[in-house]
């Protein structure tokens, strides 16, 4: 007989009824192939194992696996490839380093308009604000990454961004390493730091240079930008990087394909 009792089995009048989560099959193997990712189990680039594999591993059916794969992909965190398996997306790879840039030329596109120049003005650390520790769930004063860069366009500022990371992750990154990796910087955290950004939440809106602002952008003060405010997430929706962007719009346009 067994006499192990849980609370479902012996309800109280004066307790409500506790009804169990419920999430269907492939999304428990989602979040377990997720653990796998945020581990570092497979890293940026890598194939992962076969469906037929990853069945195994779980005891589940393969359908089971071909769905929960379905939604990483869908979520840009895992890429199919015809003949060759799935492996974990990367910054690093062409079709994913715009991801996260939305302005584009308003003549051609961004494969054209070819790679920004990119300047970076100030790398430096210091201690969190209680709005940056907010954005980055830290705490007031904890050690934090502030980088201003400018990119260009056929010689032309574009755009200026302020970024701050958290001091612990990034330790170790300077002016210096910023300037000499030449790809997309969110391949040079994936590569260097093993920080992946996976999804990112944004705000816009139009407003006027600061000085400072406009000498970088070398657009006059009167000039309307448009701001657009990012936290950029790792796994476990933990946010690893705010970063504020002033963008011009006289010959480039914010796109963003909605589905």
């Amino acid at each position: 007989m067994n006499n192990h009792t849980t609370l479902a089995d012996t309800p109280s009048s004066d307790a409500p009824a506790l009804t169990p989560a419920f999430s269907p099959l492939y999304q428990q193997i989602k979040g377990l192939i997720l653990q796998s990712l945020q581990s570092g189990e497979w890293k940026p680039g890598e194939s992962i194992p076969s469906e037929m594999e990853l069945a195994a591993r779980f005891r589940v059916s393969q359908g089971t696996v071909r769905k929960a794969i379905d939604e990483l992909a869908s979520d840009n965190l895992l890429v199919r490839r015809q003949g060759k398996g799935t492996f974990v997306a990367t910054h690093a790879e062409q079709h994913v380093q715009y991801r996260f840039l939305k302005l584009v030329p308003d003549q051609g596109d961004l494969n054209t308009e070819g790679p920004a120049q990119r300047e970076i003005v100030d790398c430096k650390r210091l201690r969190a604000s209680a709005e940056i520790a907010r954005a980055l769930a830290l705490r007031a004063g904890d050690a934090v990454l502030q980088v201003r860069r400018v990119l260009s366009f056929a010689g032309v500022p574009t755009i200026l961004e302020d970024l701050w990371l958290p001091g612990g992750p990034f330790k170790g990154l300077t002016a210096e390493r910023l300037t000499a990796y030449h790809g997309p910087m969110y391949a040079l955290f994936e590569t260097e730091f093993g920080v992946r950004m996976v999804r990112a939440e944004e705000k816009i809106r139009a407003v006027l240079p600061d000085e400072s602002q406009s000498q970088l952008l070398q657009v006059p003060p009167s000039t309307p930008l448009l701001s657009v405010e990012r936290i950029a997430y790792t796994y476990n929706d933990t946010p690893m990087e705010l970063r504020r962007g002033f963008y011009r719009t006289d010959s480039h346009h914010y796109h963003n394909a909605l589905s």
